[in-house]
């Protein structure tokens, strides 16, 4: 779904307090800023990745992310453990989240560890459109992506 110029895929899963996509892939899930967060946060300036094999809990930090207009980390979802990082697309392109958020802009992949007890809060599909609709109204966000 697109809502002012904001692209909401319907097939991830969704923290949108945290402004996190998730795509789940068996025991693992690969994590990412949603479009309405990248666009907030501006061209991305630096991240900074907490190491693979680390365990972090519910809403700390996984990646710090620094921009021109912000400087804040990028929250786990869920409880996990850090399986890989994007380091090195990030190292080659700083702005991949900026151009490509929901493909080779992602940041992290990760094990879940409580998932069943902390999931409550995600959403999907057309609920997720629907409250994204009301973030970016509230928000008066317009989203726009960097190109090359």
């Amino acid at each position: 779904m697109i809502y002012y110029a904001c692209d909401i895929p319907e097939d991830l899963t969704y923290d949108i307090e945290r402004d996190v996509w998730i795509r789940f892939d068996g025991d693992f899930a690969t994590l990412g800023m949603t479009d309405v967060a990248q666009t907030r946060c501006g061209k991305f300036a630096a991240v900074s990745f907490r190491d693979v094999g680390k365990k972090v809990a519910q809403g700390k930090a996984l990646a710090t992310i620094e921009s021109a207009k912000w400087v804040g980390p990028f929250p786990a979802p869920f409880s996990c453990e850090i399986v890989e990082v994007n380091e090195s697309g990030f190292a080659r392109d700083i702005l991949l989240a900026n151009k490509d958020p929901y493909g080779i802009g992602w940041l992290v992949k990760v094990r879940p560890m409580n998932l069943e007890a902390e999931s409550s809060h995600l959403v999907t599909g057309e609920a997720a459109a629907e409250k994204y609709k009301e973030r970016i109204k509230e928000l008066k966000v317009n989203c726009l992506r960097c190109i090359d």
